[in-house]
């Protein structure tokens, strides 16, 4: 997805988003309440559970990682809570069609970057709400290819994971037909499946239809992407009929029909259906263990009120950087000294031109066209490889790349943003490998709850630097084939990944191959924090098969401990 800047200090949660737009106001308010098209958990009854009775399992986070283990538990029958930092939030009321309304949904608590090249946070990386990063996630879910998991196998760098492809396909195959993902069948890359997406791929906007003319003149081959939103109607059980995307273009600012599978529309309905307590805006500060090392209890505040919930098991679902920071704060499976450790970052450089033809970027799902041919370069000077996607983008982040990328400012800016209707993107996707000068660390500032700030150190090295090399002379190839001018590029990482990993030894990771932690026993980690390599393709869609893995095989140890 597009960079963007850097947010600073805010509110986790904050005030009604104010609308932007006069004539949009007004309209809203002479408009006549009506109720939302889907069936809203949060605008039901939900369950309570009394302040100190135990419950079987805990879920910290309720984006990618945490919302599918938690409908899972919960179908199984196991007294569940959620704990979201977040608020609930209503599609059809609260994601407007305006980018500068929607910082709520982002995490906005100051998070300190540093090294060579500082990664982006808020809106780039990180989400608070029921749902997530998910609310704003831009629902691109392609697989990763085999060899996608054993980079150390291949290459002699970077880290395998302990589990295989075939471990993760039929998790891979029961979210894309849970969720209903849009996508071409038969995939044209990767090993055969028996079962192809659940919905005929979404239309191509201007900005992939261009693509499509620029890589069949230089002989790359592309395919419409996956992507996790409806094509068509879509029933969603817990929720009812999911509508189809109507290309309004502003996934990054939530989507407000439910076509978008975001986890708010899809698995935490489903949860709940089963019972699930979900309790917004709660943020968890301390996890309490007895004598043994076991968890008992959490310690999380709500609304102003600190509330203390015994559990027998915890998942903690927060991502790469709330999962490791709250490890560290609470110095809890410390013991492999990989915690907030192998920090890594998708290569993500993005290659724009002007087209003489209306392109109209904000326009459609964001990432319509995919190419998996640049996978495993033949001329590559690198270990792994990368993806290539068309890119859509709205008005106000892709001036702000603009500044930075072209150092464009005041009249320059206006006059080249005059040309946004004409301009396209194609950006990469790629491997990134762990290095030891790149980790998350608690800091000495503290923030407004006294919390000690993280602090993420990331310079790519050159395994990263070749990469992107490769990668913007292939992007350019395409759009001067495409008839672009005015080519120019912007060098980009997206999705904090790593800090802790999975292994098949508590020597060298935090949680083996079902996520369970080597030194604490009930203690679950769920989340893209537990990969072992970047891998080439966006983390979404492994996250959630990842996170039903780890619940099956959690109820089958519980199984076979009650027999």
């Amino acid at each position: 997805m597009p960079d963007e800047e850097v947010l600073e200090e805010g509110v986790l949660s904050p005030v009604q988003p104010a609308i932007q737009d006069p004539l949009l106001r007004e309209l809203m308010a002479d408009a006549p309440t009506t109720a939302p098209a889907l069936a809203i958990p949060q605008e039901q009854a939900q369950p309570t559970t009394a302040p100190l009775e135990e419950v079987d399992c805990v879920v910290i986070g309720l984006g990618a990682g945490g919302a599918p283990l938690l409908a899972r538990l919960a179908q199984a029958g196991l007294k569940v809570v959620a704990l979201e930092a977040g608020p609930w939030h209503n599609p059809a009321k609260d994601f407007a069609t305006d980018e500068r309304a929607q910082d709520f949904l982002f995490w906005n608590d100051e998070r300190l970057s540093a090294g060579g090249d500082p990664l982006a946070m808020g809106k780039n990386n990180s989400g608070t709400g029921v749902g997530g990063s998910t609310l704003h996630y831009t629902a691109y879910t392609p697989r990763p290819l085999p060899d996608d998991l054993h980079i150390k196998r291949d290459f002699d760098k970077g880290e395998d994971w302990p589990l295989t492809y075939d471990d993760l396909a039929p998790y891979y195959e029961e979210v894309e037909q849970f969720l209903g993902v849009s996508g071409p069948s038969p995939y044209p890359w990767g090993p055969s499946r028996p079962k192809g997406y659940a919905l005929a791929p979404l239309p191509l906007n201007s900005a992939a239809q261009l693509m499509v003319r620029g890589a069949e003149k230089i002989g790359i081959r592309t395919s419409p992407a996956p992507n996790a939103a409806l094509s068509a109607r879509y029933y969603q059980e817990g929720v009812g009929w999911r509508e189809a995307c109507t290309n309004r273009g502003f996934c990054q600012a939530g989507c407000s029909n439910g076509a978008k599978a975001s986890m708010d529309v899809t698995f935490i309905p489903l949860a709940v259906k089963y019972g699930a307590d979900i309790r917004p805006n709660s943020f968890v500060t301390e996890i309490e263990r007895n004598a043994q090392g076991l968890i008992t209890a959490v310690v999380y505040t709500q609304n102003g009120q600190q509330h203390r919930q015994p559990c027998r098991n915890l998942f903690l679902c927060g991502g790469s950087v709330e999962t490791p920071r709250l490890l560290l704060m609470n110095e809890l499976a410390l013991s492999s000294g990989q915690v907030g450790r192998n920090l890594m970052a998708h290569p993500g450089v993005q290659v724009w031109g002007t087209f003489a033809d209306e392109v109209r970027p904000n326009k459609g799902i964001p990432g319509g066209l995919i190419s998996q041919d640049t996978h495993r370069p033949k001329d590559a000077d690198f270990a792994g490889g990368y993806l290539l996607q068309s890119i859509g983008v709205m008005p106000v982040t892709f001036s702000g790349q603009v500044a930075r990328g072209r150092k464009l400012w005041g009249q320059p800016l206006r006059d080249y943003m005059r040309n946004f209707n004409h301009i396209a993107g194609i950006n990469i996707l790629g491997d990134c490998l762990p290095h030891t000068s790149n980790y998350l660390e608690l800091s000495d500032e503290l923030d407004a709850r006294q919390l000690p700030k993280p602090r993420l150190h990331f310079t790519a090295q050159e395994n990263e630097h070749r990469m992107n090399a490769h990668a913007e002379k292939v992007m350019r190839n395409i759009w001067e084939a495409a008839g672009a001018t005015d080519i120019w590029a912007f060098n980009r990482y997206a999705h904090v990944i790593g800090t802790a990993r999975m292994g098949l030894s508590g020597d060298d990771a935090v949680v083996d191959r079902d996520g369970r932690a080597f030194e604490v026993p009930n203690l679950y980690i769920s989340d893209n924090s537990t990969f072992p390599s970047a891998l080439s393709v966006n983390p979404a869609l492994t996250i959630m098969a990842l996170s039903l893995r780890t619940a099956d095989k959690f109820l089958e140890r519980e199984q076979h401990r009650d027999a």
